[in-house]
């Protein structure tokens, strides 16, 4: 996947943190700060690019295993395993939400007393298997599913080859914006993430729209976690409609179309960005 600069793809893993709220399914999102290097401003899912740490980690590990994972991302099992614990480190240093417990049938009721090593791990002062091993805990792979993948355009700088997960709120925990990426959270709806978007609330980058519209169509959290995602590699190309460049990938017209009106990413190749949130 290296393009003509010899540039590849940095992994990294995304999670959609999902809750069954009165009004369906509701999704966490954040809105990262202007000072960002990457989709500064955007409203994504938590996430961010694979650590060397990640793929060094030896943890103990509950549910499938990597060789599971690598099949469902056609990758091998190291690299697989690797987007896991990013995953679960991402999460945790971005919201909060630890995914791990003290056997492998359990999960952490209360993550307020991690804050410090939250902290640490956000700064890379510690590794998520070193903490892990320390707070004697367990990854809870069990508790995340594959859901999508998408490829940062050869266009782009910066370029992610990023995956998806979807995983519940465990009970008790809280997700919040306590971070230094994000501007403002919020827990909502897919449709009401779509509807501040089009409203011009919200910028929406292609990846992230994509998986709100897959979201909005299951009626609870348990539909979400028994779905059985196709995941094809989608990487957006570049081409021309009515003069302008213009991204290619499943329902652009629909995006481009729904953009509001005064976007600054309408009809431009920003949205080509694949952020790994």
């Amino acid at each position: 996947m290296t393009d003509s600069r010899g540039i590849a793809p940095k992994d990294a893993s995304t999670v959609m943190l999902v809750r069954d709220g009165e009004q369906g399914p509701e999704v966490f999102l954040q809105r990262r700060v202007k000072a960002m290097a990457f989709a500064a401003g955007m409203t994504v899912f938590p996430g961010g690019g694979v650590d060397a740490t990640d793929a060094q980690a030896e943890i103990g590990w509950a549910g499938p295993d990597p060789a599971w994972w690598g099949q469902r991302f056609g990758i091998d099992a190291a690299r697989a395993q690797a987007l896991v614990c990013a995953a679960v480190r991402e999460t945790f240093e971005e919201c909060g939400v630890l995914l791990a417990g003290p056997t492998a049938d359990s999960v952490v009721s209360d993550t307020a007393a991690y804050r410090s090593a939250r902290e640490a791990l956000e700064r890379r002062d510690l590794s998520l298997g070193r903490f892990l091993e320390r707070e004697n805990l367990v990854l809870r792979a069990d508790l995340l599913r594959p859901w999508a993948n998408w490829i940062t355009p050869v266009v782009e700088s910066r370029r992610y080859d990023t995956r998806f997960f979807v995983a519940v709120l465990p009970p008790g925990q809280r997700a919040d914006g306590a971070t230094s990426e994000a501007h403002e959270v919020r827990w909502c709806t897919p449709a009401q993430a779509l509807d501040r978007w089009r409203d011009g609330l919200d910028i929406l980058l292609p990846p992230t729209w994509s998986q709100l519209i897959a979201l909005a169509e299951f009626p609870s959290t348990a539909a979400i976690l028994a779905a059985e995602q196709v995941i094809e590699p989608i990487m957006p190309v570049v081409g021309d409609e009515d003069a302008q460049p213009r991204l290619g990938f499943p329902y652009h017209d629909r995006y481009f179309a729904e953009l509001p009106d005064g976007s600054r990413l309408r009809g431009s190749r920003r949205p080509a960005e694949t952020a790994p949130e």
